[in-house]
């Protein structure tokens, strides 16, 4: 009986992440494709904020992608930028601002930049 409590719960609890994923979804299939895709980043901000809240539940994923789109406006950052791979190491549930990346991108390091080190 708990273990199907507890699947209960625990399905009860991804569903706002399931639905804000759903959400996206629909935008990327309806509303993205008569505006046109115009996001200066690669994944698109759509795409980034999905895997977010996949990766990391909706307040976190929420946050990270609410910062990828502000970033992405006139003036804003281009380029690669890939999902975090951990939180950052400062970030808590009660300062949201501190889950997303406000500016510059998460860049992969450029292939062979591995440099040998000068001993002298």
């Amino acid at each position: 009986m708990s273990r199907e409590l507890n699947a209960m719960f625990d399905a009860a609890a991804r569903a706002p992440a399931q639905a804000a994923r759903g959400l996206i979804l629909v935008y990327r299939y309806s509303l993205s494709g008569l505006i046109g895709r115009q996001c200066r980043h690669l994944p698109s901000c759509s795409e980034y904020t999905d895997e977010a809240i996949a990766k990391y539940g909706l307040w976190a994923g929420g946050w990270m992608g609410l910062a990828r789109i502000c970033r992405c406006g006139p003036g804003g950052t281009h380029g690669i930028d890939n999902i975090l791979d951990a939180l950052p190491p400062r970030s808590r549930w009660y300062m949201p601002w501190r889950y997303g990346l406000w500016r510059g991108v998460n860049a992969p390091p450029p292939a062979g930049d591995a440099r040998p080190q000068d001993d002298g």
